[in-house]
């Protein structure tokens, strides 16, 4: 004879119906009477580390659209992963953060482990939640799903360890078993928007991360080639927005102002799409845009919306607006001539291994559905000007800023899309940050792609510090790191590559089978610390 139902119980209920059945966690002992005995049809992914555990979550829910569960231990897991649930809310990726708690009969003496967690996460968190008992939490886990999903980030509920195995004896759930969020957009909604176009005497996009669907893509293309106008991609964005080898793309947009007056200056209206107006780095004086350059922004972001200096600001789902104004707009839709191939990129004789020639080789033998996931500060503008992204995911990056990001990252988004070839390409001084990663990639078996370029320094934070001409800098560099030799410690496969023909050669073997690859490879590629960092 079974005993009451349990808190437990209801709340794998909740995981079962939102879809959540995946938990990537890294337990202590206030996770232990969840965990234990887990149901087979709930799966457990264990990271090494809390920012393993918050990236591949937010890889995993970056690929589904969807929230995904991440588990952490009180105060020194909730604390440890901070910085990748901040990167997961600017990246606008839905999570529900489960924080274990001590039990609740004695917290007022603060036993061993009990959590400080009031605000340790900053205002990173889109929403949080402690239950006043234990059958609210079931409930609580459902509205932290919804609350995910609407505010596009990570949403927590803190869970007194001995709540679980209380009875639950809720009459109801205190949350909507399901949602609907309706996104009609009518003519009149975009008059003033399609007015500003078809009137604009040179007008632009300026695409972003919210732009970044298959259906968004494919309106802004059609709108794009009905105006034949140039397109934009944001600075340092989470997502492409747009077809990189489209004819029309532009390029990105310089991050600092005195560049983007000049790369807006021709256009009397640029319409941001799914980004913010504009993303800048260092601080410079002046205004964004030259007198005369109108601006408008369409976002589904309130806080962007509201915080845009913009004559026009539309509230509302990109996709949406997208696909009115694409139905709306007249005339023919012009295709300029595609863009010229670029030309070779391999090194001389004598000449280093430079990390263009690692990315070149890289974007020759990408299929077009690749996921590339990026976090290499130094070689990004040659990332860029090298390697397009042709798909919705074609290029994924931490728009935080923190490093820890692609390892972790790349391990979700191919768990999530187990058929698609994901690369993470990544500066070593990066992939420290998320190392124990990798571990969970050999262990779960994901069959990605992991390219580091080792030059055994902080390489954009040397050129930062010269270019500002105050002295040298103090770090030093790190030569004595062998990644591949952590990465076999941590039993995932990894090849030293030093030279060119070493790197065409395994590129070559592993491309073409990268979508159907079971285990991961790391490649360690040594380049040299060169060029010049343009943010």
């Amino acid at each position: 004879m079974t005993g009451p139902r349990t808190v437990r119980e209801a709340a794998f209920d909740v995981l079962r119906r939102t879809g959540m059945t995946t938990i990537f966690g890294n337990p202590g002992s206030t996770e232990i009477p969840l965990l234990t005995g887990l149901p087979d049809d709930l799966a457990f992914v264990l990271g090494l580390h809390e920012g393993a555990v918050v990236g591949m979550a937010t890889g995993w829910a970056i690929a589904r659209e969807r929230p995904a569960p991440a588990l952490l231990h009180t105060t020194a897991g909730l604390g440890n992963a901070v910085g990748a649930l901040a990167t997961a809310r600017v990246n606008r990726a839905p999570l529900v953060v489960l924080v274990g708690q001590q039990d609740r009969r004695h917290l007022a003496l603060e036993p061993f482990l009990a959590g400080r967690l009031d605000g340790l996460a900053g205002e990173y968190p889109v929403w949080t939640a402690q239950p006043a008992r234990a059958a609210d939490l079931p409930g609580l886990i459902a509205r932290a799903y919804h609350e995910a999903w609407t505010h596009r980030g990570p949403a927590l509920v803190v869970a007194p360890m001995n709540d679980w195995t209380e009875p639950y004896d809720a009459p109801e759930v205190a949350a909507p078993e399901r949602v609907v969020r309706p996104t009609p957009v009518l003519d009149e909604d975009v008059a003033g928007l399609m007015a500003s176009l078809l009137e604009a005497r040179a007008p632009a996009l300026v695409v972003g991360a919210r732009a970044a669907t298959a259906e968004t893509w494919a309106a802004l293309v059609e709108i794009a080639e009905k105006l034949n106008c140039p397109v934009w991609q944001e600075s340092f964005g989470a997502r492409a927005g747009f077809p990189q080898d489209h004819p029309l793309f532009a390029g990105f947009l310089p991050s600092g102002r005195a560049g983007l007056r000049r790369a807006l200056a021709p256009y009397d209206v640029v319409v941001a799409v799914g980004a913010p107006v504009f993303r800048q780095y260092g601080y410079e004086p002046g205004p964004l845009t030259e007198p005369g350059t109108a601006l408008a922004v369409v976002t589904d972001d309130p806080d962007e919306a509201h915080r845009s200096p913009v004559a026009l600001a539309l509230l509302a789902s990109p996709a949406a607006v997208c696909a009115r104004l694409a139905a709306l707009l007249p005339g023919p839709r012009t295709r300029p001539a595609p863009r010229p191939p670029l030309p070779p990129l391999a090194p001389g004789p004598g000449e280093p291994l430079r990390a263009a020639h690692v990315l070149r080789a890289l974007a020759d033998r990408l299929p077009a559905d690749a996921i590339l996931i990026e976090e290499t500060p130094s070689s990004r503008p040659d990332l860029h000007r090298l390697v397009p992204a042709r798909t919705p995911l074609g290029f994924v990056s931490a728009a935080m800023g923190g490093l820890g990001f692609a390892l972790p990252a790349a391990i979700g988004l191919r768990m999530a899309e187990p058929d698609r070839p994901v690369v993470a390409v990544t500066g070593d001084g990066a992939a420290l940050y998320g190392i124990q990663s990798l571990w969970s990639a050999a262990h779960y078996r994901i069959g990605a792609l992991f390219v580091v370029l080792s030059n055994g320094r902080y390489a954009v934070m040397d050129r930062l510090a010269e270019s500002g001409g105050a002295g040298k800098a103090p770090w030093p560099p790190f030569t004595e790191v062998s990644m591949h030799t952590l990465a076999a410690g941590l039993g995932c496969p990894a090849r030293r590559v030093t030279a060119y023909e070493e790197l065409v050669a395994v590129l070559d073997e592993v491309i073409p089978a990268l979508a159907a690859r079971e285990t991961p490879l790391l490649l360690d590629v040594a380049v040299t610390p060169d060029g010049t960092f343009t943010p």
